[in-house]
C-alpha cells in the first residue's frame, strides 16, 4: 500500500450524494461508510468490528449506526452503544471515526488524525454551490489509474491539443501560448496565457467569429489533488473583467494504489434554468473526460506495469513542470510527516 500525504483534505463525495443512507466509498485502500447526522456529518470504517460486515449494510436509529448482522450499535464517533446481547460492551468494540467537514457543497476528509483536522487547510471552492446568479453541473468518473497520473494531466493543459480534438478542440491555441507554474505557499499554480488569438471553442456565443481576444487558463492545485480551473477569455488588451470566466473543480481522491475518484464540475453564469445547457455540458464533459482523458490516463498507467515513475527517467517538456513539481511536493510532506512521527 502506498503511504499518502496525512495533512490535507481529501474529497469523499459530494455533498448530495448523501441521501437518506449515506454511501460506502473506498479511500486511500480503506472503506468508508459516509453519513448525515443530526448535527452534521460523519464517517466511519465501514467494518464492524465483530465478523467485519459492512456497517452500511445496516439501519438507523436517529444517528447511530446498527450492524445489520448481529445488531451492535455504534455511534457517530465510532463508538460502541449497545450489545443487544449483554448489558456490557465487549472490549474494542469500537470502529475507527474519521473527521468530515461539508463545505461549498463538498463533503472533506481529513487525511490525518482527528484531533490535528486544520479546517484552515481546506481549499477554497465557494463557487460551486448554485447562487440566483450560477449554476454549477457536477459530475464523477473512477479512473484505473494511480491518483498522481490524473495530476500529471491536470497540471498539464497542453494535451488539450491532442487529446481534446472531439471535445475542447484546442485549435492551437496552446502553441502560441505562455505557460507558468509557480509556488504561492502550499498552493502551486499552472497556467496558460494566450494573448490575441481567434476566439478558442469556450468562447462560442460570446464573442463574435471574427474577433481577436486574450485567453487564459489557470489551475490552482492544492495537496493531494484538488484542483481548481479559471478558463477565461476577454478582449485582446482589454480588462479581464471586459469578458468572462468559466471556474471548474477537478478534485481526484486515491481510491486505492490502481483507481482514482475523480471529481469535477463546471460553473456558468447564464442559462441558467436551462436544463438543454445542463444536459449539453453534461453531455461535453462526460465525452471529454470518460472518452477522452481517462482512456489515455489508464493506457499511460497501464503502461508502467507497477513500475516507479522515477526509475523510468520520465522526460520533460517544460511545459509539464506542473505535474512534476506536484509530485515532489507530495514526496516532501510524506517524508515530513515520517520525520515528525
Amino acid at each position: 500500500m502506498s503511504d499518502y500525504p496525512q495533512r490535507c483534505w481529501y474529497m469523499a463525495g459530494w455533498a448530495d450524494e448523501l441521501g437518506e443512507g449515506g454511501f460506502s466509498r473506498e479511500i486511500r485502500g480503506e472503506r468508508l461508510f459516509v453519513f448525515r447526522t443530526t448535527h452534521g456529518v460523519a464517517a466511519l470504517r465501514d467494518r464492524c468490528p465483530h465478523r467485519f460486515a459492512p456497517l452500511s449494510l445496516g439501519t438507523r436509529e436517529g444517528d447511530r449506526i446498527v450492524c445489520g448482522y448481529h445488531g451492535l450499535a455504534f455511534a457517530p464517533d465510532g463508538r460502541c452503544v449497545r450489545n443487544p446481547f449483554a448489558d456490557r460492551i465487549p472490549a474494542g468494540a469500537s470502529v475507527p471515526a474519521f473527521h468530515l467537514v461539508e463545505r461549498d457543497g463538498i463533503l472533506w476528509l481529513w487525511g490525518g488524525d482527528r484531533p490535528d483536522a486544520d479546517e484552515t487547510l481546506i481549499p477554497d471552492f465557494a463557487f460551486i454551490p448554485d447562487t440566483p446568479a450560477s449554476r454549477t453541473v457536477r459530475g464523477y468518473t473512477l479512473m484505473q489509474a494511480q491518483y498522481e497520473y490524473g495530476t500529471d494531466n491536470l497540471l498539464d493543459l497542453s494535451h488539450i491539443e491532442f487529446v481534446h480534438k472531439g471535445t475542447f478542440a484546442g485549435q492551437g491555441v496552446i502553441f502560441v501560448g505562455q505557460h507558468k507554474a509557480y509556488m504561492d505557499g502550499d498552493t502551486l499554480h499552472s497556467d496558460w496565457w494566450m494573448p490575441g488569438i481567434a476566439p478558442p471553442s469556450v468562447a462560442r456565443g460570446h464573442v463574435p467569429d471574427d474577433a481577436v481576444v486574450d485567453h487564459w487558463l489557470e489551475m490552482r492545485w492544492n495537496a493531494p489533488a484538488s484542483m481548481r480551473l479559471m478558463v477565461g477569455v476577454c478582449p485582446h488588451g482589454g480588462p479581464r473583467d471586459t469578458g468572462f470566466e468559466v471556474p471548474q473543480a477537478h478534485i481526484l481522491t486515491p481510491a486505492n494504489d490502481h483507481q482514482t475518484h475523480y471529481f469535477w464540475s463546471s460553473t456558468r453564469y447564464d442559462a441558467l434554468d436551462s436544463p438543454e445547457t445542463d444536459a449539453a455540458l453534461l453531455t461535453l464533459f462526460g465525452e471529454a473526460f470518460d472518452q477522452e482523458d481517462k482512456p489515455m490516463i489508464e493506457a499511460a498507467y497501464a503502461n508502467m506495469a507497477g513500475r516507479d515513475f522515477w526509475a523510468e527517467k520520465p522526460l520533460s517538456l517544460g511545459i509539464d513542470q506542473g505535474g512534476t513539481r506536484a509530485r515532489r511536493l507530495i514526496e516532501a510532506m510524506i517524508a515530513r510527516e515520517k520525520a515528525d512521527g
